[in-house]
């Protein structure tokens, strides 16, 4: 069984509940170590002091902060305990708030919650409970890895998760992503793009997608572990040939989406394996942007250029 990493309560109202916090999610991935390419050899650091140039045991590491005039701060682990928060040992309940309402870029790490004993366990379910008939979520406030933040409440398969969020001013400005506001969109495009989009539509199951760069990864460390030749790569190099008509090039692709799905295929695999007709429709019907985007025989051009003017 998972390790609590916290223990306090929910202050729901007059109603307090208590509780153990557990993460509710890893990451799964490949570990490496850095390592000398000439013999395998493990590279080690030193924690080195730079006023004294010795080497420092972790035991005597602490935390320091920097002020702008050069100054270090050093902080005791007692600093930290004294913090005047609430929010070190309860869960706060704020208000409760419309779950379309919150976007998902402040969502960060889940949390599972479990009651804390027997008394936990009538006023635990309540809440649940409550929360389940409902589109909302409990905006709270909550104390975890040195740090308070904001967090959310929600259900999940009978548990009440915590969701950490991050605070308003940690969210970036995405002014400078944005397009050129001059640039238009036909209708024609857009009832394409929409076309497409229904097309993929589905319920979402994340079981069936998979990280197949973790697998493709495992495969060659275990060949170059057995001395085997490596795996021979199957992808497909994209082709190169810049669209002019998207109307063109979107419905190739929901031909090919069509006839992918009709075949029992599922969105995660790559469509030039899955269909042989999905490929020979998206070859038709790209046929006219490929040629007007190459360049090679003087009928291309032309054809290039008389795209160009219309999409203009």
């Amino acid at each position: 069984m998972a390790q609590a990493i916290w223990k306090g309560a929910i202050s729901f109202g007059m109603v307090t509940i208590p509780i153990k916090v557990y993460s509710a999610t890893e990451e799964k991935d490949i570990s490496f170590r850095q390592v000398h390419v000439a013999d395998g050899g493990r590279i080690r650091y030193k924690r080195i002091c730079s006023i004294d140039g010795e080497e420092v045991p972790y035991s005597d590491i602490g935390k320091g902060y920097e002020m702008a005039d050069g100054r270090m701060i050093v902080l005791e682990p007692d600093d930290f305990a004294d913090l005047p928060l609430s929010s070190k040992k309860v869960i706060d309940v704020l208000e409760f708030v419309p779950a379309d309402q919150v976007d998902p870029l402040y969502l960060g790490k889940s949390y599972y919650l479990a009651a804390d004993g027997g008394p936990g366990g009538k006023p635990y379910v309540l809440l649940r409970d409550a929360l389940e008939g409902s589109d909302l979520y409990a905006l709270v406030k909550v104390a975890l890895r040195s740090r308070e933040s904001l967090a959310l409440l929600r259900t999940h398969e009978n548990v009440l998760v915590l969701q950490v969020m991050l605070w308003p001013d940690e969210v970036r400005d995405a002014s400078f992503a944005a397009p050129d506001e001059d640039i238009e969109i036909r209708k024609q495009e857009k009832a394409m793009a929409e076309s497409y989009i229904d097309t993929l539509r589905g319920e979402f199951d994340p079981d069936q997608y998979h990280d197949e760069y973790r697998q493709a990864l495992e495969q060659v460390v275990e060949a170059k572990a057995a001395g085997v030749p490596l795996p021979e790569s199957e992808e497909e190099e994209p082709e190169g040939a810049e669209v002019v008509d998207l109307v063109a090039a979107l419905r190739a692709s929901v031909e090919a989406a069509k006839a992918r799905r009709a075949g029992g295929g599922s969105s995660s695999e790559e469509p030039a394996k899955k269909s042989a007709p999905a490929k020979k429709a998206a070859a038709k019907k790209a046929a006219p942007a490929k040629k007007a985007a190459a360049k090679k025989a003087p009928a291309k051009k032309t054809a290039a250029k008389k795209a160009t003017k219309k999409s203009a």
